[in-house]
């Protein structure tokens, strides 16, 4: 990835940081509640709920918006979320796919559409964009938790299939059916993690020069203030 390629192929948390930070709080609050509902509500038992909590105290969530959002799992308030993923290709014809977590799809169909169509981009079918990146389990630890040598070392005994390090954090790449494997193993010796998923990268990118980055930058950051949106990936590399 070059310069700042802060859309390339990763996903995107929702934020600029204050500004930003009771929807980064909501989005997770909703990851949690839905983990919670859909398995076990003790995190050692249920792998998707622990990587929701330890995502949410890496953004330094309140342990009482954590503890309201397990609980919020248990109420009968007729919320139904379902995950869904939508694909199309954005300005300068960047492919991207957005997964989004919502209790009506007719609502977030319709907001997506509309923001592909205001952005000049076509909102694909199915497959449509995803052709463009391999789903793959990434694993992101804090630098300050642990060194380059000791993570790779790790890593290997865990069974992940790359390890790399970048300034602020080290990334574990394996594949989906081995992450929570992996991250079990991680968790003998690691305590933070910064996110556990299942994420999206591109088989080939489209640089993007800096002064055509403008429209593509307005297009992300409109999807990212959806509140359905949880995450984008796009193949796009943003140059200096």
């Amino acid at each position: 990835m070059a310069g700042h390629s802060h859309w390339a192929g990763i996903k995107h948390k929702k934020g600029k940081a204050d500004k930003q930070r009771s929807k980064i709080f909501s989005k997770l609050s909703k990851e949690i509640t839905v983990a919670a509902k859909l398995g076990d509500k003790d995190p050692a038992m249920n792998p998707r709920l622990r990587s929701a909590i330890q995502a949410a105290r890496s953004v330094n969530m309140p342990k009482d918006n954590i503890e309201r959002a397990i609980n919020k799992s248990s109420s009968n308030d007729g919320s139904n979320f379902e995950n869904l993923r939508y694909e199309g290709f954005g300005p300068d014809k960047v492919a991207v796919i957005i997964e989004t977590l919502t209790d009506n799809k007719n609502r977030t169909a319709s907001n997506i559409r509309t923001i592909f169509q205001k952005a000049g981009g076509s909102l694909g079918t199915q497959g449509s964009a995803s052709h463009n990146f391999n789903q793959l389990g990434v694993i992101k630890i804090d630098k300050n938790e642990i060194s380059d040598e000791k993570i790779l070392e790790l890593a290997i005994e865990a069974g992940a299939d790359e390890c790399k390090s970048n300034k602020t954090f080290h990334e574990i790449q394996c594949s989906m059916a081995d992450i929570y494997n992996v991250k079990k193993e991680l968790e003998k010796n690691i305590n933070n993690f910064i996110s556990t998923e299942i994420e999206w990268i591109p088989l080939n990118s489209v640089q993007i020069t800096k002064d055509k980055n403008g429209d593509l930058i307005n297009f992300f950051e409109t999807l990212e203030d959806d509140d359905d949106v949880q995450c984008i990936y796009s193949n796009a590399e943003f140059l200096n």
